[in-house]
């Protein structure tokens, strides 16, 4: 399956601006594919704020987050791989979503047996019982 993760990040997004909410953007400054001002780096994670009154050129795609915005009054092009999300919420309230680690909503492995082959996992299979 695809990540959750792009998807979580617009709909958590759309409820924030539509509840005239601030929505602020938890990034690992550190993950690659990062381009964020590093002079507003604290413990390697950077908060964005990505309303649309201080940002420009907006978008939330399934690979990321990019848009342009000034920081101390210089324009810069930041750009966030979906990856390196790690919450996103409101500035006035605190509500919203903090993400999983990489990896983990990739879904569950099927295990595999030590001679190789996958197991047959029959309790998730849907069966019918006949009532009389």
């Amino acid at each position: 399956m695809t990540p959750s993760r792009p998807y979580l990040l617009r709909a958590i997004y759309d409820w924030l601006i539509d509840n005239d909410q601030t929505p602020y953007l938890l990034v690992d400054a550190s993950a690659e594919g990062v381009i964020v001002p590093l002079e507003h780096v604290q413990d390697g994670k950077i908060i964005l704020n990505i309303s649309l009154t201080a940002t420009r050129d907006l978008e939330l795609t399934n690979d990321g987050v990019s848009f342009n915005a000034r920081f101390g009054g210089k324009p810069m092009h930041v750009n966030v791989p979906v990856m390196a999300a790690l919450a996103l919420y409101s500035k006035e309230n605190g509500r919203g979503m903090m993400f999983p680690e990489e990896g983990i909503d990739d879904g569950p492995d099927t295990p595999t047996p030590t001679d190789g082959k996958p197991q047959k996992d029959d309790s998730s299979k849907p069966h019918l019982t006949l009532v009389k």
